[in-house]
């Protein structure tokens, strides 16, 4: 038998490359999350002032407007996108963008459960659909960062000022990571478990005030489920959005996010994080350059994710790819790296600003021991 390579004489020191959940900041511990909030009621004065403040810290990193309300709210990004979705779509008509399983979710949400008969445009994985063709008179779906397919849009000015209909992103791979224009976006949603490396299960609801109109002086046809209302008697229920949960939270993933929010601001805020973000995408980058045999299922730069970067293999079928990602795990180089299950067969690379570059950059030779060892030819 061929004698295999020898594996690479040194780890990156967190090998955490997964999309979601995503690697916690650097030297973050438990030992080091506040406790005064544990175990006590989220409607106590402790507990409305730990939600309050994670609210405030959000707002200030993110230089959110006052015009914008931030709630959390249950279910992660798509109980955040499904509330959004139940109480404000029907008032006119609806077009829905999908290049991605999740888009593709919105797309059926819409046709099937609401029953909308939406106007779909798509792309196939890898690609942008032409948003030129967007007709702003109707409410528009879509995802600001594809999670799953590695594409995003590159920034907000497709979106007119002047649009009839509301903007409603999914953003959950792009809120701290990206510049995000919020005078184009009238309803944001997004996880902590992403781009802030928090834990999963809450999801965070932004309202711009045309949302705020639109809550206010539409009712829906259908009926709300209780953690979907954000009205009562007719008036944005306020409250939400002051750390007044529709339900009960967790309060110990609401410390985490504190935690995260906190390092946020020590390596330089919402610029900082962006700044580390890019600097791991241009590492990855630069690794899928230098091999022939990888490239970027995101062939277009201008619209490929800084965040969750989808890389093809060549040759790769699930099979290869499932091999691929389990030798590296087994070796503790690189863990959750396979595609989306939905994708097209390669791996998915987290490149959010919980990672550190230098572990980007240590992923590169291991990338091509996985390789050099799965292609490695058998002989007697």
């Amino acid at each position: 038998m061929t004698d295999l390579p020898a594996p690479p004489a040194t780890l990156p020191a967190r090998p955490f490359f997964s999309s979601g959940p995503c690697a916690k900041p650097p030297g973050w511990s438990a030992a080091n999350l506040a406790t005064e909030s544990l175990g006590r009621s989220h409607r106590s004065k402790i507990g409305k002032t730990r939600l309050q403040y994670c609210i405030d810290l959000m707002r200030e990193l993110l230089k959110l407007p006052d015009t914008h309300r931030i709630g959390i709210v249950p279910g992660s990004d798509t109980g955040a996108f499904e509330m959004a979705m139940w109480t404000m779509l029907g008032a006119r008509g609806v077009t829905t963008l999908a290049w991605e399983s999740f888009g593709e979710g919105w797309v059926t949400d819409a046709a099937k459960q609401l029953k909308l008969d939406p106007t779909v445009i798509k792309a196939d994985y890898g690609q942008l659909p032409d948003l030129t063709t967007v007709d702003w008179s109707t409410d528009v779906l879509f995802t600001w960062n594809g999670t799953t397919s590695g594409v995003r849009v590159p920034n907000g000015d497709w979106i007119p000022d002047d649009r009839e209909g509301l903007s409603f992103a999914d953003s959950t791979s792009a809120v701290f990571a990206y510049d995000m224009p919020w005078d184009k976006i009238d309803v944001a949603t997004f996880s902590w478990q992403k781009v802030l490396g928090g834990e999963g299960g809450h999801g965070v609801l932004i309202l711009g005030p045309r949302a705020v109109e639109r809550l206010e002086s539409y009712t829906p046809a259908w009926p709300l489920p209780k953690v979907f209302r954000l009205v009562s008697k007719g008036k944005l229920a306020e409250g939400v959005f002051k750390g007044e949960t529709i339900n009960t939270p967790s309060m110990l993933a609401v410390e985490d996010t504190i935690s995260a929010l906190e390092w946020a601001k020590s390596v330089g805020g919402a610029e900082g994080l962006i700044a580390r973000s890019d600097a791991n995408a241009a590492a990855l980058d630069a690794i899928v350059a230098e091999r022939s045999w990888l490239g970027h299922l995101a062939a277009d730069e201008a619209s490929r994710s800084k965040t969750s970067v989808c890389v093809t293999v060549e040759g790769a079928d699930e099979a290869f790819i499932k091999a691929f990602a389990g030798a590296l795990e087994k070796a503790g180089a690189a863990y959750d790296i396979a595609g989306y299950r939905d994708a097209p067969p390669g791996l998915r690379i987290w490149c959010g600003a919980t990672v550190d570059t230098a572990d980007i950059e240590a992923l590169g030779p291991w990338l091509d021991w996985a390789w050099a060892t799965l292609k490695a030819p058998v002989s007697a």
